[in-house]
């Protein structure tokens, strides 16, 4: 009996909780007789180069890939089938279109179902696919939690933790120095990650993408905060959050295949833009980074991670493909890929969330 083959790939920024998705894609495929998993290296990448970077995945392959951060698989959010970097003869860089010799590569491996584990950009990437007839399931990751039609995303719950931890630091050393902190996480169109995890950690402020800042109401806030020269104030900042009338901060990476500027530097433009204002009080930054990305995912994510990767492989036997799979409590469904990507999960300023910050005084900046 010849065995039918389904890939596995992870897409765009790592994130705690992919290597749970593959555990569960290999677990329940191993329980039929007539499957074999394979994993692609890099995304996509990994058929598209030469030669090509695949490798059998079976149990002993993934045994205890739960409570492992990363991807066994590696990542990417450079280039892919649909515009794969080219380097002109004059040094230039242009992209090329590669879906259509990509097609021909998986049907020549013998490939009958392609899982693609990844975000909106992957997502956007498993449409493209699906509408030129490929079989192929997509399963939601992002730490950012910005796709709209799954409660939640694995990998989110794990970089609030990794927040919340180090908001619950800063508070001590703020207190003992009679400090503001601003603490960048990530987010860059949504402030999911500050919110919440301004809400565990109890900051006094936090700006997300959503809501413009007003620099006075923050600084009243500071003020608010300090009787005399004595007090100290908690502010998280999502890395897309701007000024009233102004724009995000960021840069060109100048890297090859990467279409987004690369944000940073918000937490030190706030800080120079409050001691413009008049703050006299000691500010320091501290920017988390990639550290939200790394690490140990929590149970919460083991956990939904696997029922994403065990219902995934799930579709593909049944023959559901063009879809994501999605958690809506208490339920693992499908959604249609078209769905998944059509409109992002941003914040709305009248929330519950947004709401309950305000109710425990939390300033947000509009």
């Amino acid at each position: 009996m010849a065995l039918k083959r389904v890939m596995v790939l992870t897409g765009g920024g790592d994130c705690p909780g992919l290597n749970a998705v593959i555990r569960g894609i290999v677990k329940r495929a191993s329980q039929e007789n007539d499957w074999e998993v394979v994993g692609c290296i890099e995304s996509f990448n990994g058929v598209l180069r030469e030669p090509t970077e695949i490798e059998i995945l079976d149990e002993k392959r993934v045994e205890g890939l739960q409570i492992q951060g990363g991807t066994i698989l590696g990542t990417t959010n450079k280039g892919g089938p649909f515009a794969w970097p080219v380097k002109n003869s004059d040094g230039t860089w242009t992209t090329a279109d590669r879906s259509d010799e990509m097609l021909r590569k998986l049907q020549y491996m013998g490939i009958d179902a392609v899982i693609n584990i990844g975000g909106d950009g992957s997502q956007r990437i498993s449409l493209g696919l699906y509408n030129k007839g490929l079989n192929i399931v997509g399963v939601p990751k992002t730490i950012d939690n910005d796709l709209s039609m799954t409660d939640y995303t694995f990998g989110f719950q794990t970089a609030v933790q990794i927040c919340t931890d180090a908001i619950d630091k800063l508070v001590t050393t703020a207190a003992s120095h009679n400090r503001v902190f601003i603490m960048e996480v990530m987010g860059r169109d949504a402030g999911w990650i500050a919110l919440h995890s301004a809400i565990a950690g109890g900051a006094d402020v936090c700006l997300i993408p959503e809501i413009p800042y007003d620099i006075q109401k923050i600084k009243a806030k500071i003020e608010k905060r300090y009787n005399k020269r004595r007090g100290n104030c908690i502010i998280v900042i999502a890395e897309g959050a701007k000024p009233v009338g102004g724009g995000v901060t960021g840069t060109e990476t100048g890297e090859v295949g990467y279409q987004h500027i690369k944000l940073g530097g918000i937490a030190e433009k706030l800080a120079a833009d409050l001691k413009a204002a008049g703050v006299e009080h000691d500010i320091r930054c501290t920017i988390l980074g990639h550290l939200q990305r790394g690490g140990t995912p929590i149970a919460f994510d083991r956990i939904l991670a696997t029922e994403f990767g065990v219902r995934a492989m799930e579709f593909v036997l049944e023959g559901r493909f063009g879809q994501m799979v999605a958690y809506h409590h208490p339920d693992i469904i499908g959604v249609s890929l078209e769905e998944a990507v059509r409109n992002p999960h941003l914040v709305d300023p009248n929330e519950r969330l947004v709401h309950t910050a305000k109710g425990v005084g939390i300033e947000m900046g509009d």
